[in-house]
């Protein structure tokens, strides 16, 4: 029940902006953001160790993210999500059959900020407009998501410049902080404590990200306590 933020300009007036917060099973290994994967050199990301992939990965020119969903294959043949962060990055298009669960797909480029949807049939693509958006386990910008309706608006209104002395995100995370008074087992969390809701995640990292014609500039920070708000420094973006 992951969350990302993504901020796209109107052509030609900046970066886009991304914030991704991951929530998965604090007890399920994984390597941070740096460059796991022998076979693409060029790629930084945080590794699944158990099946390989990644649930964030970049190169020069485009960041992707992955966000579970609902539905998707189902049977012993189901394959891992990881691979098509991996996929994305290097411009491979989806498996045709999928045999993953469900997911939603973030792929970001100086050209373009998309989602892929699939929860089985066909997947569905969204290119974002510009302005702000949200995702989690349903669709962009989804009402009824509570994250979601609760803080687009915050998001949205929130600058994203940054200056000499204030990096870009600074005020993203301010309402991501914001955001944490309401607890983490609230339907509106964004960091989060699902076990409550029946899943074994917990929030456990944020990244950040900003993708134009110069390249990916990405980083990340660890929670100190999985689910729990801190202080975060985000070395590397």
């Amino acid at each position: 029940m992951c969350t990302v933020v993504v901020r796209v300009p109107e052509p030609g007036a900046g970066p886009v902006r991304v914030l991704a917060v991951r929530d998965e099973d604090p007890a399920r290994p994984w390597r941070p953001l740096d460059t796991w994967w022998p076979d693409a050199p060029g790629v930084r990301g945080i590794m699944d160790e158990l099946a390989g992939g990644a649930w964030l990965a970049a190169d020069d020119t485009t960041l992707a993210v992955l966000l579970n969903r609902a539905g998707g294959a189902c049977g012993p043949e189901v394959t891992s999500r990881g691979s098509l962060v991996l996929d994305a990055v290097a411009g491979r298009p989806l498996p045709d059959p999928l045999t993953t669960l469900g997911f939603n797909l973030v792929r970001v480029s100086a050209e373009a900020a998309r989602v892929t949807s699939w929860e089985g049939g066909s997947p569905r693509v969204v290119d974002l407009a510009p302005g702000t958006h949200m995702v989690a386990h349903d669709d962009v910008d989804d009402p009824t998501t509570a994250r979601i309706s609760a803080w687009l608006d915050d998001f949205a209104a929130a600058p994203t410049e940054g200056d000499g002395e204030s990096p870009w995100w600074g005020d993203w995370l301010d309402v991501l902080a914001r955001t944490t008074s309401i607890g983490p087992t609230d339907d509106r969390a964004i960091i989060r404590d699902n076990r409550i809701h029946g899943y074994p995640t917990l929030s456990l990292l944020v990244s950040v990200a900003s993708v134009d014609a110069d390249g990916v500039e990405v980083g990340m920070a660890t929670l100190e306590r999985p689910g729990h708000w801190n202080d975060l420094s985000l070395p590397g973006a």
